[in-house]
């Protein structure tokens, strides 16, 4: 239950006279197609309140992009109040208390309404959001120093004395869970449920939010969460644009400035891993629907699993290279079982779930699961051909452009540097690494990682 990124308003107002100019433009256009041939060099540093800061310098264009992290994701959720992060980071946008000492040009209470104008007439915004892992804060604004400064002042606020009014989030969970409730009648959720509570059993990476489990959240949960989740101590801030490190660290201090001391920053409690199926699963549920969908899969890989590479082009050939993959010449190509067939592995702090999906015909859904399950098992057994795996490192080779070509995108590869304490220069050495995997290395780490014979086996509007 991803909170959705605000887009980037830009006002009339000041559009005439904060004109981009065209050559900056071109400037950026030139930038992101030199990008995947030039060094990324990341600057790092840690800040006397712990906070961990990277940064990227980019000129081109008159733009700052920054996301603050926390391990406060929904995997921390209690089991009875499943959403409780996600819901948390919602709500922030609902109004600000007054600032404790009435400091600053944005000190008075405001609603929803008013931080949204407020955002509006900066031609910024703000945004939080929580996923299993992580609770995040995104910020984007232009850099010229007036807005910026009013816009850091502004997330601040908002990050550091949300109100969460009880007459908003009543009003909003009555929604949300009119949005669940209607989503449940559909097979595509009702089998990404199923699979979920499968694969991970207990552990929370299993837990979706339910009409029950929103029922159970108030407002003090929310403040509760809140209060213990923001500490400088524990936070990754990755920024990328038009700002200079002194720049930087000074807008990261106010950012941050508002936030509990955390001169004693304890660690938290540790989450259990994810358990390795004991044996396969077979679910059918019979469900009136024009198609059956399918899920097929385990517990994969963590993010910090030293076959990474690996693990990515083999599954680029299995399932996750589009109409190139293994997966769909056998299911779509051969035999005409399904429009469209894939696998991906979704590591993360944890072992996040491998999977293979499709939907089919209801009267075809057991052929197409035996296939695929086919194909699954010889490509572990056997690994790629030498064929395939040159095909795959050019394919993700070629497409590494693309993966840097925007601030935002830019960004996104930085945190994720920054999260799971990557090399500073992973993002130089990407291509290389990719070029490095071999035959070999494609069929130990499947074989290793992977166990055909004992997967979650969920198919949902399948003929009895």
């Amino acid at each position: 239950m991803k909170v959705p990124r605000p887009m980037l308003w830009i006002s009339s107002r000041f559009l005439a006279s904060r004109a981009i100019p065209r050559c900056a433009l071109v400037s950026a256009c030139w930038l992101a197609s030199t990008w995947a041939h030039a060094t990324l060099p990341i600057q790092h540093w840690t800040q006397p309140s712990g906070a961990r800061v990277f940064l990227v310098e980019s000129h081109a264009i008159p733009m700052v992009d920054v996301q603050i992290d926390l391990d406060a994701g929904s995997r921390r959720d209690p089991a009875a109040k499943a959403g409780l992060a996600s819901v948390m980071a919602g709500q922030m946008a609902s109004g600000t208390r007054a600032h404790p000492q009435g400091q600053g040009p944005y000190a008075q209470v405001m609603d929803e309404n008013q931080i949204g104008e407020a955002w509006a007439d900066l031609g910024a915004s703000f945004g939080a959001s929580a996923s299993a892992d992580r609770l995040s804060f995104s910020l984007r604004s232009l850099s010229y120093p007036d807005l910026l400064d009013k816009a850091v002042a502004l997330a601040a606020r908002q990050m550091a004395h949300p109100a969460f009014p009880p007459a908003i989030w009543t009003r909003d969970r009555e929604r949300m869970i009119a949005a669940i409730g209607e989503s449940l009648t559909k097979p595509g959720t009702q089998v990404q449920h199923r699979f979920a509570a499968a694969v991970y059993g207990t552990h929370p990476y299993g837990q979706r939010a339910m009409p029950e489990t929103l029922a159970r959240i108030d407002t003090a949960d929310l403040q509760q969460l809140h209060a213990q989740s923001l500490r400088a101590c524990r936070a990754a801030v990755s920024v990328v644009g038009a700002l200079t490190r002194a720049q930087t660290d000074a807008l990261v201090q106010r950012l941050l400035a508002l936030w509990p001391d955390s001169a004693q920053c304890q660690a938290l409690p540790e989450v259990a891993e994810v358990a390795p199926l004991a044996q396969a699963q077979n679910l059918t549920l019979p469900f009136d629907s024009a198609q059956a969908h399918v899920l097929i899969g385990q517990p994969g890989y963590k993010r910090n699993d030293p076959d990474f590479f690996a693990l990515l082009v083999g599954n680029h050939i299995l399932g996750g290279g589009g109409f190139v993959s293994r997966l769909t010449e056998q299911v779509r190509e051969k035999r005409g079982l399904s429009y469209s067939v894939y696998s991906g592995f979704s590591p993360g702090l944890h072992a996040g779930a491998f999977v293979v999906g499709l939907q089919t015909r209801p009267d075809q859904a057991a052929q197409a699961v035996n296939v695929a399950r086919q194909v699954v098992q010889d490509f572990v057994r056997e690994g790629p051909t030498e064929a395939e795996l040159k095909a795959a490192q050019s394919n993700l080779v070629g497409g590494f452009a693309l993966r840097i070509d925007s601030n935002r995108k830019l960004l996104d590869n930085v945190a994720n540097i920054a999260w799971n304490r990557l090399p500073l220069n992973y993002l130089n050495t990407w291509t290389a690494q990719i070029e490095r995997v071999s035959v070999a290395d494609v069929r130990r780490a499947m074989a290793r990682v992977l166990q055909p014979e004992r997967m979650v086996t969920v198919v949902v509007g399948a003929q009895p």
